[in-house]
């Protein structure tokens, strides 16, 4: 008798950068509420981890499939992960800025970049919709046209 192996779908569960986008939210409204450059810090770092070297490798990804994956039931959707990717290095600029708002001594910029990155969070936490996907997909399809 043979095993046959079965190949997963290409790319990740839709269901992973909705979760990583609510520990997003809720960190950044803990960043919001005390003012952390620190902890906007390591929010950054994840941005970042995400961004280059994949969304499987970040934190929350590795969060997402040891702990909250298998009490699920098995993925019914699946999405390239060239967006969210995209989406985590936007993610990447605007905590960075952030970073140096409140580690420099410029709390308005730190509260501005914060408030913008916590505003994509929360639409794709809560509605689904991720912003720097969209802005991935446009930018695309702006390369496309040879005009």
């Amino acid at each position: 008798m043979t095993e046959t192996q079965v190949t997963p779908p290409a790319g990740i569960d839709v269901r992973g950068p909705r979760f990583g986008a609510t520990v997003t939210t809720a960190v950044l409204v803990v960043v919001l509420a005390t003012g952390s450059g620190w902890l906007l810090a390591a929010q950054a770092l994840v941005f970042a981890i995400g961004a280059f070297a994949g969304l499987r490798r970040a934190p929350y990804g590795l969060l997402f499939a040891r702990l909250v994956r298998p009490r699920l039931g098995p993925p019914t959707a699946f999405e390239d992960e060239a967006p969210p990717r995209f989406a985590q290095g936007v993610g990447v600029v605007f905590a960075v800025v952030g970073v140096i708002g409140y580690l420099a001594g410029v709390p308005a910029l730190g509260i501005a970049a914060t408030a913008l990155a916590l505003a994509a969070a929360f639409l794709n936490a809560a509605f689904g919709y991720c912003l720097g996907c969209e802005m991935y997909l446009m930018l695309v399809r702006l390369r496309g046209r040879t005009t």
